[in-house]
Order: structure tokens, then sequence, then C-alpha cells
């Protein structure tokens, strides 16, 4: 088989950015150019494409010369291709023949689509042990740069601090809505005995196949919610646990997800990645006898926040009024204080008189976020200069990410949809099971009727009543498909309100960004955009899509993929734009839409013509007139802006 051996190119060098630490090591960024390059002139309708970030650790290494385990540069890919349980060669040369570089590609599971993924790696390597906020930064940078042309990404991670980085980046990936999974191992890939394989292919699996916008753990075949996970053994395979909340999915002989607890995004806005970090934030962890002047010593400046673990429920001792003063003094002065729990289990409750002291000294409930989450949201809140300190200490108590567990306090919430209810009541179901099996049967068909029917009110009963919200049908369609396709503006937006994802594509590849272009429902397509979604066709395709718009005088698919932000001069395989298109049949509409549009008019097709030619050839003098006409324009413009 042909092995892929060349060296990798350089991606990126460190970013120019004021460092949050000292200590941070700047890095390079290295992968294959050329094949990262073809992702938009290629079509993708047949597999998802994950990005892998390798920044180091245990599941990397190789054996030295000396047979020590060691992390070698760039030798992680070539390794890989090795194993034909993580990569089938034979498809990848099949599919990918073009590329001197194909990427990686994970044999056929049986199921959806196939995985395609690219493995792109620091220098240097790093020990999680040595990892900085900076390094957070670089890895939210990094993903954003490459957001729109990947479908899921894994950051491969040594273990130590690997709970830090999935927390830290949970808060800094603002509306996210694609899969970021980081994941590690005990042991290495390529060793005989290894979870390093089985990390892996599941990080990758799960980015690549599971509509999950989260940041997430996987090890040891359970995914956890990044900034829920907390690393609990050194030398136990099961190295990382979800305390206070149940794994999101989890590997057996097929995976199992509960998409009922996936966390997501609900208000229309693009992604985003918050790129600075506070980092005078500390843990203190209270014990017996602590005096009042290490914690004086502790919170003095440039401390702006701190957490505060207690005992069991938030406790302190009520006889240490010298510390309560302490804490006081640091929350007048503006630092935020955070009391979470000492205990792995359980959260921050204030009913104790013992805890009281603590809320009236200004300290906020963390309830049941780890250290590691408290922390990294501390520096993430701390850092929004657009926050003022009341904004921050309010942002700090809520729940962000998922981060808290939350109780809602509503009655109708668990109330049953009447429907239910009468069914239930005449086939005589008394057992809880029994009705959970009829909603489980029955509220799919009653959440896409009232899709259909526009029926919010019906849709939030529905809702409440626990509806996967990105549910699909055997075509692959979601509700934010049907939607969009029927142009139902005000179901789009309750949909995406209430965590509809922008990106699912169905059996055909199609977005429901896709549907809303094919149907020209331009209010539709203002909405997906302003929520994230974006163009997944080739340059060819979109090239393809224009011309024939434009062919035939329609004018108004020219516009849907104007405010999808196509490239309206994106050309078909002939060469030939959309203003070649509409020169050759006279369309003066379109002809003017497109030079609006700033569209260039010199463009050559593969015979040579341009736009003003093709015009030309076809009589269409009025044509020529009108571009030349705006080209003088365009010139007087320059000219002024020249002088």
């Amino acid at each position: 088989m042909m092995s892929h051996a060349s060296s990798l190119d350089e991606i990126s060098a460190s970013y120019d950015v004021k460092t949050v630490d000292p200590a941070s090591v700047p890095k390079i960024l290295y992968g294959h150019k050329e094949s990262i390059e073809s992702l938009v002139d290629f079509e993708w309708t047949q597999e998802s494409r994950v990005l892998v970030l390798y920044t180091g650790g245990t599941i990397g290494m190789v054996r030295n010369e000396r047979g020590k385990l060691v992390p070698i540069p760039q030798e992680l890919e070539l390794n890989i291709r090795r194993f034909p349980h993580m990569h089938d060669e034979i498809y990848s040369a099949k599919r990918f023949n073009s590329f001197s570089n194909p990427p990686l590609v994970l044999p056929d599971c049986k199921d959806k689509c196939r995985v395609v993924y690219w493995v792109y790696e620091y220098d240097p390597l790093l020990d999680s042990s040595n990892m900085t906020m900076d390094d957070w930064i670089r890895i939210a940078k990094d993903i954003r740069g490459v957001y729109e042309m990947f479908d899921g990404f894994v950051v491969l991670h040594g273990t130590d601090t690997l709970a830090y980085t999935a927390s830290a980046l949970s808060f800094m990936l603002e509306n996210l809505g694609k899969p970021v999974v980081i994941t590690g191992s005990q042991i290495p890939i390529f060793e005989t005995r290894s979870d390093g394989r089985d990390n892996f292919i599941g990080a990758v699996i799960i980015a690549g196949r599971y509509t999950i916008p989260e940041v997430t753990v996987f090890f040891n075949n359970k995914l956890y919610r990044g900034n829920r996970t907390t690393k609990v053994s050194t030398g136990r395979l099961q190295a990382f646990d979800s305390p206070n909340m149940s794994p999101l999915a989890t590997a057996g002989i097929s995976i199992q997800v509960d998409y009922r607890s996936v966390f997501h995004p609900t208000c229309l806005k693009k992604f985003t990645v918050f790129d600075s970090l506070n980092r005078h934030v500390g843990i203190l962890r209270i014990f017996p006898s602590i005096s009042a002047e290490t914690v004086s010593a502790f919170l003095q400046p440039p401390m702006a926040g701190a957490v505060i673990q207690t005992y069991g429920a938030g406790n302190m001792p009520s006889n240490r009024t010298d510390i309560i003063k302490v804490l006081e003094e640091a929350t007048e002065r503006g630092v935020i204080l955070v009391n979470i729990t000492q205990c792995m289990h359980g959260s921050v409750d204030t009913i104790y008189e013992t805890g009281e002291g603590l809320v009236q000294a200004g300290v906020m409930a963390g309830l049941d976020m780890t250290p590691e989450a408290a922390l990294t949201k501390l520096s993430y809140v701390l850092a929004k200069k657009e926050w003022d300190s009341d904004a921050k200490k309010a942002m700090m108590t809520t729940n962000l990410r998922g981060e808290m567990t939350v109780v809602n306090q509503e009655d109708e919430e668990s109330r049953e949809l009447d429907v239910i209810s009468s069914i239930a009541r005449a086939l005589h179901l008394s057992s809880s099971e029994d009705i959970e099996h009829v909603k489980e049967l029955l509220i799919p068909t009653l959440f896409f009727s009232a899709i259909s029917n526009a029926d919010l009110k019906r849709l939030e009963e529905i809702y409440r009543n626990g509806i996967e919200i990105n549910l699909q049908d055997a075509s692959g369609w979601t509700a934010l498909h049907m939607a969009c396709n029927e142009g139902l503006t005000d179901v789009v937006t309750w949909l995406l309100k209430h965590g509809a994802s922008v990106h699912i594509r169905d059996r055909l590849g199609r977005t429901p960004l896709s549907v809303a272009i094919e149907n020209d429902h331009h209010k539709v397509i203002e909405l997906l955009l302003k929520t994230g979604a974006h163009l997944t066709e080739s340059t060819q395709k979109l090239g393809e899509e224009l011309v024939t718009a434009a062919g035939v005088n329609n004018k108004k698919r020219l516009m849907s993929y104007y405010l999808a932000e196509a490239d309206l001069s994106n050309s078909d395989p002939c060469g030939r734009t959309a203003l070649h298109a509409a020169c050759t049949v006279g369309s003066v509409e379109c002809v003017r839409f497109l030079l609006d549009a700033n569209v260039p008019t010199d463009v050559r097709d593969r015979t040579d013509l341009t736009p003003v030619m093709c015009a030309e050839i076809n009589n269409n003098q009025h044509l020529v007139e009108l571009i030349a006409a705006h080209e003088e324009i365009n010139e007087e413009v320059r000219h002024s802006v020249r002088h």
C-alpha cells in the first residue's frame, strides 16, 4: 500500500498576542497544507470532517531507540497510517487519489457517513503539566481559524491538566455549534495494551458523527461534559469522572447518547472565541485552624478572584469571625469569591448557619461546580471588560455552559401532554414505564406535526415533555430542515432559541441553510446566518448553482446565495461565472444585481471568453453598455480614492 511520509507544513506560527503567562512556550502548528486547502474545492456529501489537534501527552508517545516512551514530533500521523483499525488506506487512496497527502479515514463502522480526519500537531509537544492559559487561547484560536471547514474537533492532551483545558475551552468557545472532544490516555496508542486507541477512535467518531455542540471529554468509553470533569486516578484507565452529572454518552456495543442532557446554545449569535483570560485567580482550601493571616495574604492584590473550597455543603467554622472579616474585606475591594465544596459529590447549600456567614461576607455559592470549572470560569468572567462588577458576580452564579446544576422549580415542567394522558387512560396504562414508552413512540410524531402546523404553543408543551430538538427522520431531516423548507420564520426562530443545530446534514448532505436557499426563503436565510450557519458546498458546486440560476434569469436565487455570503464570482467546471451566464441569456436584472454585488467583469472562462464577449456574441449590446458604464463608475471611484 501507498505510504505518505512527507513532512508536515507550517500551518501557523505563534500568535502575536499579549502573553497571559510569561512561562508559556510559543508554538508552531504543523499539518499538510495541500490537504486542508483542498477542502473548499471538494464535495463532502459522503463524509464528515474532523480536525485533530495534538498538543502532546502520553496518548501520542512512541518508544525511542532506548525503548523509552517519548513524544516524537511528526510521528503521530505516520504511525496512525500503519494501523488499519485507525485508517482505511484503500478507501483513502480511491477517494482522494488526487491528493499528494490524503487525509486519514476511519474504517467503515456501518453507521451514518465515513469520518475523514486530519492530524495537526503543535511544536513543541507539551507535557500537560506545562500547559498555560496561553495554550488554551492558542487552541481556541486555531479552532476558530478553520471552524467552517470541519464538522467537529478533537484535542489530544495529557491527562494532568486536561480537565482545566476542557473547562476553559467550554467558556472561551462562545455559541459553539459543533463538537469539540478532548481526550488523552494512560497508555500510548501504539502500545500493545492501550486505552489510547479506544479513546482516540471514540473521540473522532463522536466529533464526526454526533450532534453534541459542547466541549466534552471522552475517556474509557464515556463522554463527559468538559466542565463537569475532574481527574480521579493516576493509574486506573478510568482516570476521569463527572461527579455530579451522568455521562452524556456511553460507548458499548453501540454509542448511547443522552441527548436530553446535551447543552445547546440558545441565542441567535454566531460562534466566536473569547481570547482573553485573567490569571490573577486562585483556589484556597479551608482546613482546621487555618490562620486569618494566611487567608489575607492569599487574597492580596493582584488577586482578582478566588475559589474557596469549604467543608461539606459550603460550611465555614462559625466561630472564625476573623476569617469571615478577611473575606468581607476582600469582597469590598472588588475581589470575587466563589464558594464550592471540598467533597467530590454534592453541592454548596446555604441552609446551614455555618455557611450563612460566607453569604453575608459577599461570597457567592458555586453550587456543584468542580474546582477546575470554578477557577476557569472565574478567569473567563473577570476578563470580560464589557461587564461591570455586579454583572460579573451575576454571571458566576449563572449556568453559562452547563457547569452547574440549577433546579427548575416550575411546576408546569412536569405536566404531561394532554394527548399522552388521554391515550394512557384509554389504554389503561398506570405504570410510569408504560407511559414513558408511549411518550417515546408518540412525541416525535407530535413534534414534527406541530412544526408543519407552525403550532408554537404545542411545540412548547412537547419541548417540556422532553423531545430531542435535533431529532432526525429517515431522510436525515431535522425539525429545522422542515421549517426552513416551508419558510416558517417564527418556527425557525423558536427552534434556534431552543438549541436546534444549523450544522446537521441530511442524507444528501444538505444543511438547513441549503434547504432555505433551495426555496429562496430570504428571512430564514438571514436568521440562520445570524446563528452561525455557513455554506458547506464546494466552490465548484456553488459556481454551478450560480451559473444555473443566472442562466434562467433567477435573480431571487442569486439573492439567496448573496444573503448566505456566497462568493458570487465562483465559476463552474467550464470556468463560467454567473455573470457569463446572465450576459449569454440577456438577463438585465441578473446583470444589474451581480454588478451591484461588485463581481469581477474580466474573468475568462475555459474558452477564453469574458462576460462582455458573451453578451456581444449573443447580440446583447445593452449589457455591454451596462457593464462599460459600471466599470467607468468604478474607475472614477478608484481615482477619487487615490487622490
